[in-house]
């Protein structure tokens, strides 16, 4: 029929594909169709089928019986067409509706694709009522229903045709049409499958056949071949056949090769199809890379796994033993060309001579739509295809391994992951390591040597790694340090695969080329192996590109003699074979081996856990990076609680700090140089210089000092107190370290410094005591003040002269020499002073003397300086005395002061001064609170919020910080867990690749 018509499956959409294999009609020809076992159960069929006779001219009974006859035999048939015509429009109708439903099921849901319309046909469907315009169109299942189902229309009108049939038997017509179709269907398939596939189909069979025919060819020359010795009589005929024979062998050995040269081509032409189709498909799919949740590869997940694994610090014999490939070599062997021959990308920074690895590599290769590498702990994609940013990944990852190499040393043990993606690239992980070397040279560390054999074993003691073990072709075989070391560590060769490089440089230079056979079949070392390759990675040139190197190394292999002559086999050269092969390697160790580690890091988990349980039953499993983070919410609660801390507190603490601070100034300074004037006009106004002057230049400063250090104290209560209330003690070292360093980088606003030097003056110059209760507060904080100083001083003088009689009777103590001369001093300047009560601070010379020979007179022999110190104290006391006094009689002197001490003997000017400073003292302390409560306690919370982010980010911070083995059980039970997990969904997404 014109509706049915064949196409090669393989050229069908998929979803097209799943229609035509669902609704397709039946290809096997012995099988009986379904329309033809239809007609057998209906009775027309049964009826002879012969052609109508025309009713004769005249008329008569007969003619009356086969009119009836026809009559009645042609409403019976069209009775039964209307019963068939009817169960096709009913069938019909239902497979469309089942046709409808299940294309309905198979599409996509379009809605994560709204981002694809333009913005105007959003801005359209606003003006336009697109829902009831859609509402008056009809459904799409009633004009599913109202479309021909063409396939049962040909059906049904071959089956009223057969209907219609003389011939009812056999259904001639029927079967002619199936293998019509049949044939058809046939031969659509063998056009499709005809062209590069049964071409590349045909050559290996030409292949195999060479092979057999020069295998037979070289038997039958050795069985022809003379007996050993030498011939006297050669004959003619044997020697024309042997060179005959020989030709032939040699056609057949460059015919085979370029056959296997043509195979070679025509497989990478397919690849290289392949690797275009792959990749458009990849872009599609990556279109909705951020439309729904991305799935991560197979690769990806197991990458994961190793970076975990590299990190964790493993404990109860639990080792890594996943498996990776190891790439290991001789310093220069051509490892990293290897590598980036695999990779497709020069991304490794080259030198010439030097050693440019510094620290393993672990690069994890994939397929991906673009060619792009990324560092695990990195955001940036590099795009492999631009120099400029091939540049910068090599730069990057000489930074990396620079800094990971710690002072004084050469190389570093600490892994730099790189994923590198692209169309075609082989799935697997390869770690590079640095080139083992024979001599330390200058400039390197004592113990680089033994430091790269043992980073190499390391990595090759898991049984589970494949090393790839890298050769330089070009130099003496004997000179290889690598083989005895892989030798050692596998000595089976079970999970060895063996790499010549530089075969070109070595066909050149050597003098046999058979040593490089006696090398690639495993020989002439006495390591064992997998398999052997030979390839070329470039001229050696820094700025040769992938598909330069690529090309150069074809044609040196299609024009070399190792392949001719039959010392190489075609699947032992090229980095594409080598990276096939590896990657078979590599997958077929990670599914004999992943389930096994698996249940070893279960076994692993179930012991941490019991662990936990026995020794921290009631703590929940939190590890370092959590507990960080409640220390942290902890240490900015005592931190918010400054805020609340009263106006009342912080006012009584800063005044107190304050006076203690600046009091011995006061008294020193200011008091005593103005009470040793003679007139009360004198004393106002040597007051008033040394208060201008102590303001300008001191007291601002001493009093933020004063604020910064109460600050201080007040966060470290804070804390204390917060520490008895069931704090953890693990946080100890943690609160202690943000402390100091966020008061170290806490300063003072410097803008706060000339305000408070204007408000202290004007608090100093003002004298106008306004009542009593401030002239009592004076009194009371001038007295207090002096008796402190008074008990100072008599504590001094104590200490000065030794014991008295008393206590030298109850204790059994005596006085020391120095003591007893000061206490005959200080009986000697007592008596001067009971002599002239108003006598100055100081002594005269006249008078020193006169004390000194009065000493002298009794036997105590004594300095100047000693009567001068002596007579400092005892004035001071003397003075105090009498201030003190003094005071007691001004407690009724208010009335005076407020008029001005006229017509009065009282003067209380140093009562004035006392006001004064008290006054300045309370004003200090109300403004250093406000800006306390208002600035510095927020930017204190500032601080210590930012040392809190800088600890977050410094994992070797927190790791000296946050110690103990709860923290450390706690760590491992999570990489444990994060592992197995991930070991478990790897495993999952393994089984469904199968």
């Amino acid at each position: 029929m014109g509706v049915r018509f064949r196409v090669p499956l393989q050229k069908l959409h998929p979803l097209s594909r799943a229609i035509y294999h669902r609704y397709s009609g039946n290809n096997n020809p012995h099988r009986t169709p379904h329309r033809t076992a239809a007609r057998y159960f209906t009775s027309m069929s049964r009826l002879p089928m012969r052609p109508l006779k025309p009713p004769p001219r005249s008329g008569g009974h007969r003619y009356q019986q086969q009119r009836n006859f026809w009559v009645a035999s042609l409403a019976a048939r069209l009775l039964r067409l209307r019963y068939i015509l009817l169960g096709t429009a009913v069938g019909g109708g239902y497979t469309a509706k089942k046709t409808y439903e299940e294309w309905k099921e198979m599409l996509p849901d379009f809605s994560e694709y709204n981002w694809v319309i333009p913005d105007f046909v959003w801005e359209l469907s606003e003006q336009i009522d697109l829902d009831k315009l859609a509402k008056a169109l009809p459904e799409m299942e009633d004009m599913a229903k109202l479309l021909p189902d063409f396939e049962k229309i040909g059906e049904n009108f071959t089956f009223l045709k057969s209907l219609l049939s003389s011939e009812t038997s056999g259904d001639p017509a029927l079967k002619a049409t199936d293998a019509s179709a049949g044939a058809a269907h046939d031969a659509g398939d063998k056009q499709y499958k005809k062209g590069l596939l049964g071409e590349l189909i045909l050559i290996q069979q030409q292949i195999q056949q060479h092979e057999e025919e020069v295998q037979r060819a070289a038997a039958a020359n050795s069985t022809r071949s003379p007996p050993q010795g030498p011939s006297p009589n050669p004959n003619p005929s044997t020697q024309t056949r042997k060179s005959s024979d020989k030709e032939k062998l040699d056609q057949l050995q460059e015919e085979l090769l370029r056959t296997q040269l043509k195979y070679q081509r025509m497989l990478e032409r397919l690849e290289k199809e392949n690797k275009e189709l792959r990749k458009v498909v990849l872009q599609k799919d990556d279109k909705g890379i951020h439309q729904r949740k991305v799935k991560k590869s197979l690769i990806d997940l197991y990458s994961e796994v190793l970076d975990i694994l590299s990190d964790y610090d493993a404990n109860y014999n639990t080792q890594d033993h996943l498996p990776r490939v190891v790439v290991v070599g001789d310093q220069s062997a051509g490892k990293t060309s290897v590598l980036e021959m695999i990779a497709q990308a020069r991304i490794f920074p080259r030198g010439s001579g030097e050693m440019m690895t510094r620290s393993p590599v672990k690069v994890t290769l994939s397929e991906g739509p673009h060619h792009v590498a990324m560092f695990k702990d990195s955001g940036r994609e590099f795009d492999l295809t631009k120099e400029e940013d091939l540049a910068a990944l090599r730069h990057e990852i000489e930074l990396r391994m620079r800094k990971s190499v710690k002072e004084g040393q050469t190389v570093s043990s600490e892994t730099i992951s790189l994923s590198v993606k692209g169309p075609g690239i082989q799935r697997m992980v390869l770690v590079d390591l640095p080139g083992v070397i024979s001599t330390v040279t200058t400039g390197m560390a004592s113990d680089t040597k033994e430091t790269i054999f043992s980073m190499s074993k390391a990595y090759m003691q898991n049984p589970n790694a494949i090393i790839l073990c890298i050769q330089d072709g070009s130099v003496d075989a004997e000179r290889s340090i690598v083989t005895d070391l892989v030798s050692h560590m596998d000595p089976h060769g079970k999970r060895t695969i063996f790499v010549l490089t530089k075969v070109d440089l070595a066909e050149k230079n050597l003098a046999s080329p058979s040593r490089i056979q006696q090398i690639v079949e495993g020989k002439l070392f006495p390591m064992k192996a997998l398999g052997y390759f030979a390839v070329v990675t470039g001229k050696g040139s820094t700025g040769e590109s992938i598909d330069a190197i690529k090309d150069y190394e074809e044609d040196f292999f299609q024009n070399s003699r190792l392949l001719r002559d039959g010392m190489l086999k075609a699947h032992q050269v090229t980095t594409k074979n080598l990276s096939l092969a590896v990657s078979d390697c590599f997958w077929k160790m990670v599914r004999e081996s992943v389930e096994q580690q698996a249940d070893v890091f279960k076994a692993s988990r179930f012991n941490l856990e019991t662990e936990w349980k026995n020794n921290y039953p009631r703590l929940r499993e939190l590890d370092r990076n959590e507990l960080f983070e409640k220390a942290k919410n902890e240490i900015l609660d005592e931190v918010i609680s400054l805020s609340q801390v009263t106006p009342q507190h912080w006012e009584s603490i800063l005044q107190k700090k304050l006076w203690e601070r600046v009091s011995t100034h006061v008294i020193e300074n200011i008091y005593l140089p103005a009470a040793q004037t003679i007139d009360s006009g004198t004393f106002n106004t040597t007051v008033d210089i040394k208060l201008k002057q102590w303001t300008d230049k001191q007291l601002p400063h001493k009093a933020l000092e004063v604020a910064w250090e109460t600050l201080q104290e007040e966060f470290a209560r804070f804390m204390a107190e917060y520490k008895g209330k069931d704090q953890d003690d693990i946080f100890d070292k943690l609160k202690e370290a943000v402390k100091d360093e966020g008061i170290k980088r806490h300063k003072w606003n410097e803008r706060a410094l000339d305000s408070l030097r204007v408000i202290q003056h004007n608090a100093l110059e003002d004298r106008s005591i306004t009542d009593k209760p401030q002239w009592d507060a004076a009194i009371q904080f001038m007295e207090e003040t002096l008796q402190s100083r008074l008990k100072d001083t008599e504590s001094v003088i104590r200490d000065m002269v030794g014991p008295d009689w008393k206590t030298r009777w109850f204790n059994w103590t005596n006085r020391t020499p120095e003591q007893h001369v000061r206490n005959e001093t200080k009986n000697e300047l007592d008596r001067l002073l009971k002599l002239h009560d108003d006598h100055t601070a100081y002594l005269a010379n006249d008078e020193v003397t006169t004390v000194r020979k009065n000493l002298e007179g009794r036997g105590v022999e004594v300095d100047p300086v000693l009567i001068k110190d002596t007579w400092h104290q005892l004035y001071r006391r003397h003075f105090l005395q009498k201030a003190l006094s003094h005071c007691n009689l001004c407690k009724r002197g208010f009335y005076y002061y407020q008029r001005h001490f006229v017509d009065s003997e009282l003067e209380c000017n140093d009562v004035v001064l006392f006001w004064r400073i008290q006054r300045m003292l309370v004003i200090t302390a109300n403004t250093l609170r406000q800006q306390l409560t208002n600035t510095e306690v927020r930017r204190l919370e500032k601080n210590v919020k930012e040392v809190l982010d800088d600890f977050g980010e410094d994992m070797e911070k927190k790791t000296q910080l946050i110690t103990g083995r709860r923290v450390q059980l706690a760590e491992d039970l999570k990489k444990v867990r994060e592992i197995q997990e991930k070991l478990e969904a790897f495993i999952e997404a393994l089984h469904k690749e199968k």
